[in-house]
């Protein structure tokens, strides 16, 4: 398995507060960088680095003012985008149109999952909504997502995500037996389809963690452990699967990853062990062996020191977490 793959079998992402803005001209709605927590769909508080959002331009056209990016950008029917919480942004009808309105007042406007907003000129569709990653989900996210994404519509890789973004706003908007659950999986394959364009594009690999992914030495050596998470690695095993010396792989390890071989190793076990711990028909032994720990003893010492409390406390939900390890 590779390690972007086992990512996105790892990762639960939840949608939520999802509405159409029907916008006329002239318009301008804002999403400010808030650094307060915000409530997610559970009722617990969520770290800033908890929520995403996204959005599709489906009739009309607007510009998209994204900060740290000096002009603003023209979007057509069809053109999507992804925001990594902390990101602020302005959508209007011209460049030169300041906003009203932010996001969180059209969404609490909506009447239903449809909120209007602008002063009856030209008019605009956009669907918009926010994703919510769970805990074991958060530092692989952090991982791969960039401050902004944006795919456009004559781009052919959009068509199966401007698919998506319909029928998920489709089972918001209907309210239908089951479509909270079918809205969910709708948002894991839009997260992972924007995230797996975004990858195939290019624009990302040759940074951080995507880097090391697409590197033939410390791909393998990555590879190796999303594989086969049980493995006793040590330092030496894995320098043999990337070909390399030992102080030569550490090195190149933790210049492209910023932390430690082990480290890695350890972090992403905690992060599979997540997940186990999760289905609660799970013995500790079991999990414990599942991530490479002979003992429930050792597991429980290595979890509690990366996750910040004991399996038990995580599977009791009493635990709220510092939003990032």
């Amino acid at each position: 398995m590779d390690p972007i793959t086992d990512i996105f079998r790892t990762m639960h992402v939840t949608a939520f507060g999802l509405h159409r803005l029907e916008a006329t001209a002239p318009w301008g709605v804002k999403q400010e960088n808030q650094a307060e927590a915000r409530v997610a769909p559970s009722g617990k508080k969520a770290s800033p680095t908890d929520l995403a959002h996204f959005a599709m331009l489906s009739r009309g056209n607007c510009w998209l003012s994204v900060e740290g990016i000096a002009e603003a950008i023209p979007l057509t029917g069809g053109d999507c985008f992804l925001l990594a919480k902390g990101t602020s942004i302005v959508l209007s009808d011209g460049p030169r149109t300041r906003p009203r309105w932010n996001f969180r007042e059209i969404g609490a406007m909506a009447n239903g999952n449809v909120a209007h907003c602008g002063g009856g000129g030209a008019p605009t569709t956009i669907v918009c909504g926010s994703l919510s990653f769970d805990r074991a989900s958060l530092k692989p996210v952090t991982q791969l997502l960039p401050s902004f994404i944006l795919m456009k519509a004559d781009e052919a890789r959009t068509i199966a995500l401007h698919n998506t973004v319909q029928a998920l706003a489709s089972e918001m908007a209907e309210q239908a037996p089951g479509s909270e659950v079918v809205a969910t999986r709708l948002a894991e394959v839009l997260f992972i389809q924007v995230l797996r364009a975004h990858i195939a594009s290019g624009s990302e690999r040759s940074k951080g963690w995507l880097r090391a992914v697409f590197d033939p030495q410390m791909g393998a050596a990555l590879t190796a452990v999303h594989e086969s998470i049980s493995t006793p690695w040590t330092v030496e095993s894995l320098a043999g699967t990337a070909g390399m010396s030992r102080s030569a792989f550490a090195a190149r390890f933790k210049e492209l990853l910023g932390q430690a071989p082990l480290e890695y190793v350890t972090e992403w076990r905690m992060q599979k062990a997540m997940q186990l711990l999760q289905q609660r028909d799970k013995k500790l032994i079991d999990v414990a062996k599942s991530v490479g720990y002979e003992s429930d003893a050792a597991f429980s010492k290595a979890f509690k020191r990366v996750v910040g409390a004991n399996p038990g406390e995580y599977v009791k939900g009493s635990y709220q977490g510092r939003g990032d390890f």
